[in-house]
């Protein structure tokens, strides 16, 4: 590679870093993921999105607002063929405190699922419940898990096609029993960023052979479906992801988060206003979209932590 070419290719991974720490930085505020002393355990599975969440708070921690330390986590399954050696060495490199947690669930996923079948919903409950424990027996504050602004809308209408509700993976959440904080620091972040850091810092990725060879997953033909729209309509996943941060009861249809039993004359909606008789009014440009000059990628609009 010429050194031109060289230059390019660190301008362009140094743009992309940036872009990626910002939509974290902006995830982390507004949220309020992280606190001052929290220790978080970062969920490390080997793939593109858990390689960049945990490098890209690494590097945050040095010029956050608050302290906070990172311990990260991988949730050894067994599964045959899985290089045991290959995380440890990579944390080892980096100097970060780490814990590689052996349990066999791939046995027990095998055993219980008929082949053929998705084990995902399965495997899912046993990582979670054995990193919970983790969580606690580290006294880890909050758990990070890697998730991206693509598997949040992925989810979203995976539950609006097959389960009924409008429904996602939020940014932030308790668990169950009330005693854990899970965050998704990549909340804002786009897959397709995320694929291109992960080849430039050249990360070892560990594929998931459980469940990444499956075909016909729900998932797989609902991201198909938002990257053909992502091609054919540019903006059409920033106006969505948008509007999931912008619900209006009032103009849906749950009776429970908005009283339309109790509605009468003289009520006026606070939001929206009267659309009964009138067409909605459409933006010519999608919501949330702008334009980075430099390569005419829509960007979300963030605001780095500093």
């Amino acid at each position: 590679m010429s050194h031109a070419a060289q230059a390019k290719a660190q301008y362009n991974l140094n743009k992309l870093h940036k872009r990626l720490r910002r939509g974290v930085g902006q995830a982390i505020a507004d949220f309020g993921m992280i606190e001052e002393g929290d220790k978080i355990m970062v969920c490390l599975s080997g793939g593109k999105d858990s390689y960049t969440m945990l490098d890209i708070l690494m590097n945050l921690q040095q010029s956050a607002p608050v302290n906070f330390s990172l311990i990260a986590v991988n949730l050894d399954q067994k599964q045959p063929g899985f290089p045991a050696e290959v995380l440890p060495q990579y944390l080892n490199q980096l100097g970060i405190e780490y814990l590689i947690v052996t349990e066999d669930t791939y046995s027990i996923v095998k055993d219980k699922i008929p082949e053929g079948k998705t084990t995902c919903s399965l495997c899912s409950r046993l990582r979670r419940g054995i990193l919970y424990r983790t969580a606690k027996e580290l006294g880890a504050t909050k758990i990070a898990l890697g998730h991206h602004r693509d598997d949040m809308l992925e989810t979203l209408f995976l539950n609006m096609f097959y389960g009924g509700k409008m429904k996602s993976m939020p940014p932030k959440l308790v668990s169950d029993n009330g005693e854990h904080i899970v965050i998704r620091p990549l909340a804002y972040c786009k897959e397709k960023d995320i694929e291109k850091y992960a080849v430039a810092r050249e990360f070892p990725i560990i594929p998931c052979n459980l469940c990444g060879s499956q075909d016909g997953l729900q998932r797989q033909v609902v991201k198909e479906m938002l990257q053909d729209w992502d091609k054919r309509f540019p903006g059409r996943i920033e106006t969505m992801f948008q509007a999931m941060q912008n619900i209006v009861p009032s103009h849906l249809a749950d009776k429970s988060l908005f009283n339309f039993a109790g509605l009468t004359k003289g009520d006026a909606l606070a939001t929206e206003g009267d659309l009964a008789f009138d067409k909605a009014t459409i933006p010519s440009i999608p919501v949330g979209l702008e334009i980075d000059n430099e390569d005419e990628q829509p960007l979300l609009q963030a605001v780095e932590l500093n």
